[in-house]
């Protein structure tokens, strides 16, 4: 297996072109759930292009009704990048200190699970809530700041890397 740098820019470049609309080859999930982490796991893909086919525990989309569950909900994307052992991405939790762009946040509402997914897109200075910009979809945005969010918790998830066969 080779493992691959997780493309940043590529993602950043991404959550750019569609914070604000839906790229025609994923399906809207804004009215059964909403779309952020759909939006997320294209962010993710297209930094380097290599999904994880295993249908129980990988990581994939090839249409709305041939999808995993890790594609478009918070807790299962967390749940594979930071137990990827495979091909595809893979991160850790992390703290706030050592997150980059292209990373990824998820924040707890109601205080019982994580409900939704954002990529940081700048850090401007010190690595603060006020100065970590983000896009994400449901309520779209792009360059957003993080700290005008009200959440119980939040978890950030360094993406360290992508395999490939």
């Amino acid at each position: 297996m080779r493992e691959l740098n997780y493309n940043r820019k590529k993602a950043i470049d991404y959550a750019y072109k569609w914070a604000y609309s839906r790229n025609p080859n994923f399906y809207n999930f804004d009215n059964i759930g909403g779309d952020c982490t759909n939006f997320i796991s294209q962010c993710i893909y297209s930094a380097n292009g290599i999904m994880n086919y295993n249908k129980n525990n990988g990581w994939f989309y090839n249409s709305v009704n041939s999808r995993t569950a890790s594609w478009t909900g918070v807790e299962f994307l967390h749940k594979f990048l930071i137990n990827n052992k495979s091909v595809g991405p893979y991160g850790k939790e992390v703290k706030i200190s050592d997150v980059d762009i292209g990373d990824i946040v998820q924040l707890n509402f109601d205080g019982n699970k994580f409900s939704h997914s954002l990529i940081i897109t700048s850090i401007l200075g010190e690595k603060l809530l006020e100065n970590i910009l983000i896009a994400t979809h449901t309520d779209n945005t792009f360059n957003r700041k993080l700290s005008t969010y009200i959440f119980d918790k939040i978890r950030f998830i360094k993406i360290e890397g992508v395999r490939n066969w």
